[in-house]
C-alpha cells in the first residue's frame, strides 16, 4: 500500500454525503454487497483480499467485494458518516478521525509493521537515524505515512525530526529524485522504492522504521454504529480477510496467479520485481494471531501525533480500536 494521500480530508464530507449507500440489509440471507476504499491503484500488494474473493471467503460470509480504487475517496471520512461499512486505512488516519468525533473504529490489522524505510546515498554513511542529524529527507508531502514514519522513527533515536532535520515535500517521485542526485534521503514504502531501485541497480543504505518504534499501521475500519448494529459483518469480514493473509502467506506464487486477474497490468511488469513486492510486503503481515492490534503500537502512535501536533491531546484508546472481531 504506497503512495497514498492518508491525510483526512473531512471537508470532502459534505459532498461525499451524497454518494450511494452500499450498505445492504442482509436479514434476508442475500449477498451484501460492500465498496471498500483501497486508497491506491490495483496491485500485487492486494493480493490477501484478492486471495479472499477469489477463493470465495467472503462469500462464505455473505459479502461481495466492490473494490475502489478511487484516490479522493476519504474511505475514514465516509466510514464515519455512515456512507460505508469499511474502510482500508492506517492508525494515524482513526486517531486523527476521533479527534473530529467522526466515531471510527479500528477493527482488523492488516500490517503488523509500520512499512515505511529512510533511504540514503551511501556515500552518506547513514547507519542510525542520528547519523541524519543536519540532513534533509525527501517525502512525499508533510502529511501521511511516510512523513508520520519517519518521524517516529527519529524521535525514537532522540533526534528531534523538528530541529534536528529537514522535510523537503517532492512529491511522490522518490525514486526519480533519489536517482537524479536531487534528494540524498528519501522516505519510501519498505515493498515499493528499495525493491524498484534494487531491481535498477542503485546502491544505497535503509533504515526500516519498523526496527525502531512499533506503530499501528493498514488496517480495517468500521463504525460504531456497525458495531452495535451489525457485529456479524465485522466478524465475517474480519475471517474472510485473515484466511486471504493466512493463505498469501503460505503460498505467494498462488496468490501471484490469482493477482492476475484483479491486476490488469500485472502480466506485463517483471515478475521478479513484483514477487519481491509481494515477499517483502508477506514480512509485514506475519504474526502469532493475524488480525490482532498490540496496545503499545497504538500508545507509541498516540503519544507521536501529540508530539508532532497533529492532534491537541492523547485519544481515548478503548474507543480507538478492538480485538473483539478477530477469528
Amino acid at each position: 500500500m504506497y503512495k497514498k494521500i492518508i491525510a483526512l480530508t473531512l471537508g470532502l464530507m459534505i459532498l461525499l454525503m451524497a454518494c450511494s449507500n452500499s450498505q445492504v440489509k442482509n436479514e434476508a440471507g442475500e449477498m451484501q454487497k460492500i465498496k471498500l476504499p483501497m486508497g491506491y491503484i490495483p496491485n500485487i500488494q492486494y493480493a490477501p483480499f484478492y486471495v479472499a474473493v477469489d477463493k470465495g471467503y467472503f462469500a462464505d460470509a455473505g459479502i461481495e467485494i466492490e473494490f475502489d480504487y478511487s484516490f479522493e475517496t476519504d474511505g475514514v471520512a465516509l466510514v464515519g458518516a455512515g456512507e460505508l461499512p469499511f474502510a482500508v486505512a492506517s492508525g494515524e488516519q482513526v486517531l486523527l478521525a476521533r479527534t473530529q468525533d467522526l466515531p471510527v473504529v479500528y477493527v482488523f490489522v492488516w500490517y503488523q509493521q509500520f512499512p515505511i524505510s529512510v533511504v540514503t546515498k551511501t556515500e552518506m554513511n547513514v547507519n542510525e537515524p542520528r547519523d541524519l542529524r543536519g540532513d534533509t529527507i525527501g517525502v512525499p508531502g508533510l502529511f501521511g505515512a511516510t512523513y508520520i514514519g519517519a518521524q517516529a522513527m527519529f524521535f525514537a533515536d532522540d533526534v528531534n525530526p523538528a530541529t534536528d532535520v529537514t522535510f523537503n515535500a517532492i512529491g511522490f517521485n522518490q525514486v526519480e529524485s533519489f536517482v537524479s542526485g536531487q534528494s540524498d534521503a528519501v522516505a519510501v514504502y519498505s515493498a515499493n522504492e528499495p525493491i524498484v531501485l534494487r531491481s535498477q541497480g542503485i546502491d544505497f543504505n535503509e533504515l526500516r522504521v519498523a526496527d525502531y518504534v512499533q506503530l499501528i499501521a493498514n488496517g480495517i475500519v468500521t463504525s460504531e454504529n456497525i458495531i452495535a448494529n451489525n457485529p456479524a459483518l465485522i466478524r465475517g469480514f474480519a475471517n474472510a480477510l485473515a484466511k486471504g493473509i493466512a493463505d498469501t502467506i503460505a503460498n505467494p506464487d498462488e496468490a501471484y496467479t490469482i493477482s492476475l486477474k484483479y491486476v490488469e497490468n500485472l502480466l506485463e511488469q517483471d515478475k521478479d520485481v513484483q514477487m519481491q513486492v509481494l515477499h517483502t510486503s508477506i514480512e509485514f503481515w506475519k504474526a502469532e494471531r493475524i488480525g490482532f492490534s498490540d496496545s503499545v503500537a497504538w500508545e507509541n502512535m498516540n503519544e507521536l501525533l501529540v508530539k508532532m501536533g497533529l492532534i491537541p491531546a492523547p485519544v481515548d484508546l478503548s474507543k480507538a480500536f478492538t480485538n473483539e472481531f478477530i477469528p
